[in-house]
């Protein structure tokens, strides 16, 4: 429904800043600053660091922005997303379209001159990925739209080590796997204990075309391949011990709170795994880094 009233220009600034989803934004970006300091031995140039940062979160903010704008009528049938500006109506299609234009032509200029065009195209082509092909092509069309689309969602990673390396290699591409591991568990814990909302959608959620079952089951296979996928970094010699002790009894816990998830349902139980399953990225990547530095002074 378009809204006729008056916006606060505060309020409406405050909107556009929502329809980046910053707490996601930052959760990307920490992950693509994390693969910044693993491209190199040594304390990256902070002055790159800050502007691949700044380039990175512009596109991840016009790429939700895009989701938000072609989400809107979905938005407004679901009470965790009906207060966005362009559910409410309260900013227009054109407004939007300008905004996610702005900062993504932005975002783009910023990594091309001030970075480098590796890092730039990855971007763009993660904005592809999930601005288009799981936003408009993949959500609306398979109930596995978070396992494949999860790939655009995994790539923060990567782009970080572009941005310092000018190169992808394969440990990069490792960090990438393991975040595209995490995704289902961690989506799927929130579409469990907001089952009700998302049939409300109506979107195929494998909470809705699968049931509720099915889905537990899913989330508990899905912490079991996250936590053999986080040994690998160990195994291929990229950390250490440091990595390994953080990694097991972390990825123990994750099993822990997925299988209450599957055998002992409460929808707190699946807020708990939800919580936890963000928690456990970001004390997984901070490990990682400690260990690479740990390494970097003993070697």
């Amino acid at each position: 429904m378009q809204s006729t009233q008056p916006v606060p220009l505060l309020h409406k600034l405050a909107q556009f800043y929502e329809l980046t989803k910053p707490r996601v934004t930052q959760l990307a970006v920490f992950c693509a600053v994390i693969g910044m300091f693993l491209a190199t031995p040594l304390v990256p140039d902070l002055k790159r660091v800050a502007i691949a940062t700044l380039g990175i979160w512009l596109l991840a903010g016009a790429a939700f922005a895009i989701n938000c704008l072609v989400e809107r009528e979905i938005d407004a049938r679901m009470a965790r997303t009906a207060r966005r500006g362009t559910a409410r109506g309260e900013i227009t299609v054109v407004q939007t379209l300008g905004f996610a234009s702005a900062i993504g032509l932005a975002g783009m200029w910023i990594l091309f001159n001030w970075v480098n065009p590796l890092t730039m195209w990855l971007t763009f082509a993660t904005f592809v990925g999930y601005a288009i092909l799981y936003t408009i092509i993949l959500k609306p069309a398979t109930p596995q739209n978070i396992v494949i689309g999860g790939a655009a969602g995994a790539m923060p990673p990567a782009l970080g080590w572009a941005a310092i390396a000018n190169d992808v290699p394969a440990q990069a591409w490792l960090l990438v796997l393991i975040i595209f591991v995490w995704t289902p568990p961690h989506f799927w814990s929130l579409a469990l204990y907001r089952r009700d909302d998302f049939a409300r959608s109506g979107l195929p959620m494998l909470t809705s075309t699968h049931g509720p079952e099915h889905t537990r089951l899913q989330v508990f296979l899905y912490s079991l391949a996250l936590v053999a996928t986080s040994l690998m970094p160990f195994a291929i010699h990229m950390s250490g011990w440091v990595y390994l002790a953080a990694a097991v009894p972390l990825g123990a816990q994750f099993v822990r709170v997925t299988w209450r998830v599957w055998r002992h349902y409460t929808d707190d139980a699946a807020r708990a795994s939800f919580r936890y399953s963000i928690l456990y990225l970001a004390l997984l990547f901070a490990a990682l880094l400690a260990d690479h530095y740990l390494l970097s002074v003993t070697f």
